[in-house]
């Protein structure tokens, strides 16, 4: 799929894509065009690592990960990689019995099994397996291992001759054989008692078929791709189940279970995607699981685009194993740093920070290279060096800005020579830390917020800042507050400064639902929305009023995901700000809106695109082709930062919105 995916063109990934299109076209509603074709070009340029199930040597084991040494032979879901990081339920060790060859069926195994358990098959029970493609033949194999009575059912003879080899009945659909009459022949009349759909086809036959063979309460799981146009009638009356199985089993998609490792009580949750994995391991083992004659091609890495070439275009093809060099020389994988040809990288030994920084990027996710890289180069900054735990994510910014090497390790980069100013640019939980150890390193700091997640965490980046700052070795420290720098936002604050009144504020934000497990909205992991996003507001707020916050409240309308929420700030200067993040909007309405009233005066900004005066003299109405949040202004104003020594945001701003955004996100 994914292969297929990457050689269609744009109309063709439209095709495939419906619900992408419909999001761009509402995109093109509120931001405009040209963000849309800048944001649709900037995603299809995103490399997909390809693969799911590989067998290897543990090189390193992580903290948690207790149950596996360096030198197991275990099988993972990781990507096709030399080198690959799993978390630890994604992986099973390998019997001694087992061969690497064989363990390698493994994950893909995995998913008919999950097939069969939904399927709940007693022993004698007759179950059809349509579709004898890989994963179809090893499930009729579980099927029989299970003591059940199987028929398989295809178009193609070899698979079904494998298929009888394994001990199953067969239908072949080439010759005209009826697959309805053959399974209710096979199953004494009375219909079967379960199908597991493994074919990958448009048709709805599959799914109808199956529930004209199957007996009354008969079950019916989905477990490859099919047409559903469902008939009501050969359900209702039969009072048929059908089920669509999730890839490897409980546990999948779960970020707690598979990125955090934290297992499901076995009482509980019997088979998890590591059990699953274990079970099959012990089927290879025992025997009762075979896969040789299901490995028809063997090629090396360097070979990878021929075994992709045969897999699409030889759909008779069924394993494919992919072979790497041994690596017997690496010891840690803790650095992997790769050197690429390009002219960058100067030292520096005067201390001074040069007109044209070096600037090194940790992270390499869709807003570090869409958004922060472009407006860095545009600002005559020099890219040296990428960090990135994902290698193809480093890789690709590395290729496509001509930055002069990529790593995995972030203290690898922060430790640099030749890199004056550090950005970090990864997920919420690492930034405190990497702004910490950026900073004790004696370099100059962005920070895409929020700057920590905790107030302990800023305080330390506080007191690290004051122990090591200088006149004659400054440190400076930027958080991403880029709504600020904007032209519009600009022209506001200047009329507002003009006022000799305190002013009010409305600033709204039509966030948008996103679901409850995105990692955005884990409390550890990304700190919630309002600490992720609605610190924009919270400090654009602070910006425009001029003035410390003397006091807050806040409201929230959901306090499970706490992403809907009024917060109300009063300012010193006697400025008032209702701040309005909503997540229960609509998706036609703009994102954003900031009003300010004052003196009889109003301001209206509509999603950073059109600005409306009303009665305020010496402002007139502003629209922009494209939005303009304030992105390169704002990282134009930390780099000519480093050349004057003179912050961009104050310091003491920074630490206070950081911390009042805190404090509202955990309010009671």
């Amino acid at each position: 799929m994914l292969v297929e995916f990457g050689k269609a063109g744009l109309i063709g990934k439209a095709r495939q894509q419906p619900d992408k299109v419909k999001a761009a076209i509402d995109k093109v509603k509120t931001d405009g065009l040209a963000a849309t074709i800048e944001a649709v070009r900037h995603k299809l340029d995103q490399p997909v690592a390809l693969g799911y199930c590989n067998v290897g040597r543990v090189v390193e084991a992580g903290r948690g990960a207790s149950e596996f040494r360096a030198g197991d032979l275990v099988v993972s879901n990781g990507k096709h990689a030399e080198i690959v990081s799993v978390p630890t339920n994604l992986c099973a060790k390998v019997p001694e019995g087992v061969s690497a060859e064989h363990a390698a069926f493994t994950v893909i195994a995995s998913i008919g099994l999950q097939g069969v358990r939904l399927a709940e098959p007693t022993l004698g029970e007759t179950v059809v397996v349509t579709g004898l493609g890989l994963i179809g033949l090893l499930t009729v194999q579980l099927l029989r291992a299970n003591g059940c009575r199987v028929i398989g059912i295809d178009y193609d003879s070899s698979r079904l001759e494998l298929a009888r080899k394994y001990g199953a009945e067969t239908i072949d659909l080439s010759a005209g054989e009826d697959p309805v009459a053959g399974a209710v022949a096979y199953s004494r009349g009375r219909g079967v008692d379960a199908v597991i759909i493994a074919a990958a086809t448009d048709s709805t036959d599959p799914v109808r078929q199956a529930a004209q063979m199957c007996r009354k309460r008969g079950r019916i799981v989905l477990v490859g791709v099919c047409g559903l146009e469902l008939s009501r009638a050969d359900f209702y009356e039969k009072e048929l189940s059908f089920q669509v199985s999730c890839s490897y089993g409980p546990g999948r998609y779960d970020p707690s279970y598979e990125e955090a490792g934290v297992d499901y009580p076995i009482g509980f949750v019997r088979w998890t995607e590591q059990r699953n994995f274990e079970a099959v391991l012990d089927l290879l083992d025992t025997g009762r699981l075979v896969v040789d004659d299901l490995l028809g091609h063997r090629f090396d890495i360097s070979e990878a685009a021929a075994a992709y070439k045969l897999m699409t275009d030889s759909p008779e093809s069924l394993g494919i194993l992919l072979d790497y060099p041994d690596s017997e020389s690496v010891k840690t994988v803790s650095t992997r740093t790769v050197e690429l040809d390009t002219s960058f990288g100067v030292s520096n030994d005067s201390g001074r920070t040069p007109s044209q920084p070096n600037i090194g990027f940790i992270g390499a996710g869709n807003y570090g290279m869409g958004v922060l890289m472009p407006a860095f180069l545009s600002a005559g900054c020099k890219l040296s060096s990428v960090a990135s735990a994902n290698g193809v994510s480093g890789i690709n910014a590395a290729r496509k800005f001509g930055i002069a090497s990529t790593t995995t390790d972030a203290e690898e980069l922060i430790n640099q020579k030749d890199v004056h100013a550090v950005v970090v640019a990864t997920r919420h939980d690492t930034h405190a830390d990497l702004a910490s150890m950026a900073l004790t390193a004696g370099k100059h700091v962005f920070v895409e917020k929020p700057l920590a997640l905790t107030i302990p965490d800023i305080d330390r980046i506080a007191s690290i800042i004051g122990e090591h700052n200088s006149i004659e070795s400054p440190r400076s420290l930027m958080v991403g507050f880029n709504r600020r720098f904007s032209p519009q936002i600009q022209t506001i604050r200047r009329a507002i400064e003009s006022n000799a009144e305190p002013v009010s504020m409305v600033l709204t934000m039509n966030a948008g639902k996103i679901p409850a497990d995105h990692w955005a909205q884990d409390p550890v992991v990304g700190g919630g929305r309002i600490v992720g996003e609605a610190c924009h507001y919270i400090d654009l707020a602070r910006f425009l009023a001029g003035s410390p916050v003397r006091s807050w409240d806040v409201s929230f309308a959901d306090y499970k995901t706490r992403d809907t929420a009024s917060i109300s700030l009063k300012f010193e200067n006697g400025s008032i700000a209702a701040v309005h993040y909503f997540a229960n909007g609509n998706k036609s309405l703009p994102k954003e809106r900031i009003e300010v009233f004052g003196s009889g005066k109003v301001l209206q900004l509509n999603n950073f695109r059109e600005l409306r005066s009303y009665g305020w003299k010496g402002v007139s109405r502003q629209k922009l082709w494209r939005q303009d949040k304030g992105q390169n202004a704002c990282v134009q104003a930390f780099v000519e930062s480093l050349a004057t020594g003179e912050a961009c945001i104050p310091l003491d701003e920074i630490l206070e919105v950081s911390r009042l955004t805190l404090e509202i996100a955990e309010a009671n």
